[in-house]
């Protein structure tokens, strides 16, 4: 496909070898990225953020540094970090240090049911009035109707969708993603979200099958 030089393609949630479940290298995701036509790409590990300010220095494109956070009650994805947060901490205070660096607040799969790592719904309202953006489209929900579900809930609250392959390995990359205007600000950004239009699908129930033999050979590799 080919964008005018205005807009690009940009995958919102993507993982690397930091997170548990994934091996991919920032290499991997830099050949991944120009074989998929992405002009932005967000590095999003498990509680981890040294790869994502890295990223930058690699790819090549624009990176959007951030981490998905484990609260007590579920994941939050902060965009624009330049300091990590640590897992554990209750939503709010996730939130507070989030905004505190100047960080835009994210909830990935809000509504897929058969993710234990949500947030809780009741947690949800609690931090609805600081959440900047709803992700609508995630490659790795199974279920449609709870893609469908998020971009319903984002509709009623007003609030942005953001997208992503939720990738961890390189197959998975660009799989759902962002047709957006070009940004230079996180402002910016936020205004690009609410034209950007979802493209892709969502990813074959397998790549859940690969995570989890991505954590198993993690945990041999360290026990040897």
């Amino acid at each position: 496909m080919v964008l005018p030089l205005t807009t690009m393609l940009a995958d919102l949630h993507v993982h690397t070898n930091l997170s548990r479940d994934s091996d991919m290298t920032l290499a991997e995701i830099q050949a991944a990225c120009r074989s998929k036509g992405l002009g932005c790409v967000a590095i999003t590990d498990h509680n981890h953020l040294e790869n994502a300010l890295r990223a930058p220095e690699v790819l090549g494109i624009t990176v959007i540094p951030g981490e998905e956070i484990m609260t007590a009650a579920g994941e939050i994805i902060g965009y624009f970090l330049s300091e990590p947060v640590p897992p554990g901490l209750s939503p709010q205070e996730t939130v507070r240090r989030i905004k505190a660096q100047g960080g835009l607040v994210c909830l990935p799969h809000p509504f897929d049911r058969l993710r234990n790592s949500r947030l809780k719904a009741a947690e949800l309202k609690r931090i609805l009035g600081d959440v900047d953006m709803i992700e609508i489209a995630n490659a790795r929900t199974t279920l449609a109707r709870d893609n469908a579900a998020a971009q319903r809930f984002a509709r009623a609250h007003g609030l942005p969708g953001s997208a992503g392959s939720d990738a961890h390995t390189s197959g998975e990359i660009g799989r759902t993603c962002l047709e957006m205007a070009a940004f230079a600000s996180k402002e910016q950004f936020l205004e690009s979200l609410r034209g950007a239009q979802v493209q892709g699908g969502r990813s074959l129930p397998t790549a859940h099958l690969a995570t989890a033999w991505i954590k198993i050979s993690k945990r041999l590799r360290r026990w040897r």
